[in-house]
């Protein structure tokens, strides 16, 4: 995965990013697209990147998240869940990420208790599931 791989308005540069390297790559627009599925339609029209970063306390509310989660997948974008500088323990991205199918989690290793809670409610997730828990493991990814 490359995030951001190139500024956030040079959208001639992420098309020719997106062109060179988009079948074999999974290219991820977080400042590029910032949740908003104003901006993340003109990627979509203009073909650039093929991954969105989703914070959802980054657009406003919940509903513009998932409405932005959905545009992703529909246009065949992957979405990955993504946590924010100076996260807490709450682990609603875990929950999030679940519901909406979206494979991919961004919340950093396991190093304080902030991200190893989010980990551990994926666990929980997983137990409770059981065989109906699916992960899409490296079929997430492009290529």
């Amino acid at each position: 995965t490359i995030e951001d791989g190139m500024a956030e308005d040079d959208w001639d540069g992420w098309a020719d990013l997106t062109k060179r390297v988009a079948s074999r790559v999974q290219l991820t627009g977080d400042d590029l697209f910032v949740t908003n599925t104003k901006i993340l339609q003109k990627g979509i029209d203009l073909g650039i990147a093929n991954s969105i970063l989703i914070k959802f306390n980054q657009i406003g509310s919940l509903s513009e998240t998932l409405d932005a989660i959905k545009m992703a997948q529909d246009a065949g974008y992957h979405a990955t869940i993504s946590h924010r500088s100076g996260e807490t323990e709450d682990t609603t991205i875990a929950d999030l990420a679940v519901a909406t199918a979206a494979g991919q989690i961004k919340t950093g290793s396991l190093c304080r208790s902030d991200r190893v809670a989010k980990y551990n409610q994926l666990l929980r997730i997983e137990e409770e599931l059981g065989l109906e828990a699916k992960y899409p493991g490296f079929s997430a990814l492009p290529n």
